[in-house]
């Protein structure tokens, strides 16, 4: 198994991409700590624990630094390690600039980039003392590209490929790697409720005509996660079936 014995750290990890990817790393042999501010993780850490996977739970939002840093203690604490970090928990508050509140600015910036911050920094020191680490980022296709209404989710979703390329640079001494994905149409609860329309329309920009499927990221996540991909550092892997070709 590709993970034997790893401890993971997946945030978001009640739904969608999180979800996908806590189960592809328990097929895998990892032992697993699921953050989320659902409930329903706590369910999804039950069902891991019943089929074989140690897992813990806690429910928090990525946003609350105090929160975050007592969260990654209890983790050293109880594994003793944490190997992978996996910076998925995102929203969305989508409004064009013009119509843009400062407090839809600044909920998704305290989320998605502030929060993938605070969790690094965070874990970071774990990965330091034991000379090994993966961090993986979700960044987004919309990073490279934009998008229509998003300015508050491109501006987090192109920083993290920006902090990525640094984490890189300052933590490969430490036998740490960091990478980022930039998935395209994934379908999720969050797109499955856009317009029907909408989707349509979004997909005709897709090359291979299909929405991808969170288990398309969670396999990238075990990739970059995996030994196998021990010499990628500071990359970010486009997952979008040819959009930002």
């Amino acid at each position: 198994m590709r993970l034997k014995d790893k401890v993971a750290l997946i945030t978001g990890g009640a739904n969608g991409i999180g979800l996908a990817t806590a189960r592809r790393f328990a097929g895998e042999g990892a032992k697993l700590i699921l953050w989320d501010i659902s409930q329903k993780g706590r369910e999804v850490a039950e069902q891991l624990n019943s089929g074989g996977c140690e897992t813990i739970f806690n429910q928090l939002s990525v946003a609350d630094e105090p929160a975050v840093i007592s969260a990654v203690n209890e983790a050293k604490e109880h594994f003793g390690k944490i190997d992978i970090l996996i910076n998925n928990a995102g929203i969305t508050k989508d409004r064009t600039l013009l119509k843009m509140t400062n407090d839809e600015w600044n909920e998704v910036i305290s989320v998605n980039l502030t929060g993938v911050f605070y969790c690094t920094r965070a874990v970071a020191p774990v990965m330091k003392d034991q000379k090994y680490g993966r961090i993986i980022s979700a960044s987004s296709v919309v990073g490279m590209r934009g998008n229509y209404g998003q300015t508050n989710y491109v501006a987090t979703k192109s920083a993290i490929i920006g902090m990525t390329k640094v984490w890189a640079l300052e933590l490969g001494k430490y036998g740490i790697t960091a990478n980022c994905i930039a998935p395209g149409f994934i379908s999720t609860e969050m797109t499955d409720r856009m317009p029907e329309e909408v989707r349509d329309q979004m997909i005709t920009q897709v090359p291979l005509g299909c929405w991808g499927q969170p288990g398309d990221i969670a396999n990238a996540n075990l990739f970059l996660a995996s030994d196998e991909a021990r010499y990628i550092n500071g990359v970010c892997l486009n997952i979008d079936g040819g959009f930002a070709r």
